[in-house]
């Protein structure tokens, strides 16, 4: 099997390394100094589940120059979904499956716009991981998973294969889930109303479940992504809020989302994706969504900062 990794940051080369670990025929996509690194010292990631390093690594910034593979791991930030999907066409032949493993659930549909929707899969993974530096992984938290499958949920081989090859992988889990829309919607319910209130309150996990206030917030934003995804005829579950606060409390206390950290740190994060994506989807349902709009709003000014589209500074009081 051949297999290209588009996108390696924290998931993208946390899961691909994990897989060229077993020997798999996996190939990276990345640039700049990124690239340089994984070129000259190979891949380097530090992990929960066990360190390790990866001395070789195929690694280019040409798609084309690597050709036609069998599966392609689709690991950039959602808003750079569409321009992945353009840069990739020469790694996709008729037989190749892209698996999207983006935060939110519009990722499948965009890369459907650029390609053959018999190529694309809806995704997802779970994992708390960054790039501590060019070629350098840190796996701080979560127990790595990874799931995925056609859109309409029919069988096909070569997804199994793939789940398989994961299987093989040293701390990953890997499953196909029986309906990935409502794998993805499951996770869209945990991700975003957390991300939303961590970015706008700076506080970890911990901090946000032990009072009482933010833990109502987290409670009413999942209600109504919820809502939204019944709206759209997703099939979740009725103890899926439930289900999402319990899941949210097995996370260690200290974790932070990546659009927390993004935004912390001056770069763009996934807020489109995730809050923008709920507020986006409730006008179109006819449906209200308060709580989730209000991270959206109350987070867009510093989004379009780290953009270069606004520009403010601190003032300084003088008494």
């Amino acid at each position: 099997m051949r297999i290209a990794v588009y996108g390696s940051g924290g998931v993208g080369a946390y899961f691909g390394g994990r897989l060229a670990q077993i020997g798999q025929d996996v190939t990276f996509i990345a640039r700049n100094e990124n690239l340089a690194v994984l070129r000259s010292q190979g891949l380097k990631v530090g992990s929960i589940a066990g360190d390790f390093v990866i001395d070789k690594v195929n690694v280019s910034n040409s798609p084309r120059e690597v050709g036609i593979v069998d599966y392609v791991l689709c690991c950039v930030k959602s808003w750079q979904v569409l321009a992945a999907a353009r840069a990739m066409k020469p790694m996709v032949g008729p037989d190749t499956l892209v698996v999207p493993l983006q935060n939110g659930v519009e990722a499948p549909d965009q890369l459907c716009t650029i390609l053959d929707a018999e190529n694309v899969l809806g995704g997802l993974c779970a994992i708390i991981a960054f790039q501590a530096g060019p070629g350098h992984i840190k796996h701080s938290g979560a127990n790595p998973l990874i799931r995925f499958g056609h859109l309409d949920n029919h069988a096909d081989p070569r997804v199994n294969a793939l789940s398989e090859i994961f299987n093989h992988c040293s701390g990953v889990k890997s499953s196909i889930p029986e309906d990935v829309l409502v794998a993805m919607w499951q996770k869209f319910m945990l991700i975003t109303p957390w991300s939303g209130l961590s970015a706008v309150s700076r506080a970890p996990l911990g901090v946000l479940l032990e009072q009482s206030e933010t833990r109502d917030l987290l409670v009413q934003s999942i209600e109504e992504i919820y809502n939204l995804g019944r709206a759209r005829e997703i099939n979740l579950p009725e103890d899926s809020v439930k289900k999402t606060m319990a899941t949210l409390k097995d996370i260690p206390p200290n974790s932070t989302t990546s659009m927390q950290r993004d935004l912390v740190r001056g770069r763009p994060s996934e807020l489109d994706a995730q809050n923008g994506a709920v507020v986006r989807i409730a006008h179109e349902v006819g449906i209200d969504t308060p709580v989730n709009r209000f991270f959206l709003y109350g987070l867009r000014s510093l989004e379009l900062r780290t953009r270069g589209a606004l520009s403010f500074k601190r003032r300084t009081k003088h008494r």
